[in-house]
C-alpha cells in the first residue's frame, strides 16, 4: 500500500536491533485517515470471506482492528495481556512473546466471545516473527472458531513470521512488506522494490 509505505518512509525511524519506530502515526499517536484507507484495503483483500468477527491483542493492534471492522460491520475482540476482575467466567489462554518487548504474555479472551460459529480476520499492526499472530490462531483453534484470514499493517519480511504463516496455509495480507532497514543510514527497502 503506497500510502503507508510513504508514511513509514516519511516517519519512521529504523533503531538498533531490528527494529521501527512508528509511533507518531500507527502505534502511540493514530492517523485515523491512514487507518480509513488500511481498512478499505483489508476490505478489498479479503472480499468474498465469511468474516463475522475481527481478533486483535492489546494495545496496538486495536485502533486499527476498529477500522477495519466498520468495513467488515462485525465486532472486534482482543486478547487482553493482563486478567482483570472485570473478565468473568471461562477464558481461553496462551502464551505470546513480544518481539518489540522482549518477554513473555499470558494472554486471554471470554469464552463468551469466541465460538465455533466464528470465523476470524486477525489483525495487528506488526508482523515479526510470528508470536502474536499464532498465539491469536492458538486460542482461535481452542474456541473452535475458524481463521479466515490475517491483515497485517506493516511486515518485516526479513523475519520468519509471514513465511511460516503463509507455509502453514494462511492468508497474510500486510499493507508494507519490508525487507532490510539500515539503522545506521535509515533506508527501508520494501519487498517490491527488488
Amino acid at each position: 500500500m503506497e500510502l503507508l509505505e510513504r508514511r513509514i518512509r516519511e516517519d519512521g525511524i529504523v533503531k538498533k536491533g531490528n527494529v521501527l519506530k512508528v509511533d507518531n502515526f500507527l502505534n502511540h499517536q493514530m492517523d485515523i485517515d491512514l487507518f480509513n484507507e488500511m481498512g478499505k484495503e483489508f476490505r478489498r483483500l479479503f472480499e468474498g470471506k465469511t468474516i463475522n468477527k475481527i481478533l486483535t491483542i492489546e494495545a496496538s493492534g486495536i485502533g486499527i482492528a476498529c477500522i477495519v471492522a466498520q468495513y467488515f460491520h462485525v465486532p472486534v475482540v482482543f486478547a487482553k495481556k493482563t486478567q482483570s476482575i472485570n473478565i468473568d467466567g471461562e477464558v481461553y489462554s496462551t502464551k505470546i512473546e513480544s518481539f518489540t518487548h522482549k518477554r513473555v504474555y499470558d494472554v486471554i479472551v471470554s469464552r463468551k466471545y469466541l465460538g465455533p460459529e466464528d470465523h476470524i480476520l486477525i489483525i495487528d499492526d506488526f508482523l515479526a516473527n510470528g508470536c502474536a499472530v499464532s498465539g491469536l490462531i492458538d486460542i482461535i483453534e481452542h474456541a473452535g472458531a475458524t481463521v479466515e484470514g490475517i491483515g497485517i499493517a506493516i511486515e518485516k519480511g526479513q523475519q520468519i513470521g509471514g513465511r511460516m504463516l503463509r507455509e502453514k496455509g494462511y492468508q497474510v495480507e500486510s499493507l508494507a512488506i519490508i525487507d532490510s532497514m539500515d539503522d545506521e543510514t535509515g533506508e527501508i527497502r520494501f519487498r517490491h522494490e527488488k
